[in-house]
This record gives C-alpha cells, sequence and structure tokens, in this order.
C-alpha cells in the first residue's frame, strides 16, 4: 500500500468501516504531532488555563 500524502510505502495502515488509509513513517508522525497539538489546545481551553 501507498501512503496517503505521498508516493511512497505506507509504514502503517489502518482501516474503519471498510476503507484503509496508509502513511509512510514521516507523515505518520507529522499526523500524530498535529493531533496532539489539537487535543492539547481543547485541553487548555477546557481547563481555562492561563499564563502569567
Amino acid at each position: 500500500m501507498r501512503c496517503h500524502y505521498c508516493d511512497g510505502d505506507a509504514d502503517v495502515v489502518t482501516e474503519s468501516g471498510g476503507i484503509r488509509v496508509g502513511l509512510c513513517d514521516e507523515h505518520f508522525r507529522e499526523r500524530i504531532d498535529e493531533l496532539a497539538d489539537e487535543e492539547f489546545a481543547e485541553l487548555k481551553e477546557r481547563l481555562d488555563v492561563e499564563r502569567d
């Protein structure tokens, strides 16, 4: 399987609802970082964290 974002070989393949998506290691790490950043921002907002 090929990476969803580039033409490289997929190192990680996942399936949900019959749809398979593959990602190379680089794009997998990028997506994990993006998701972590989004979750962290949501958590800060929920906790109403402010910096002095």
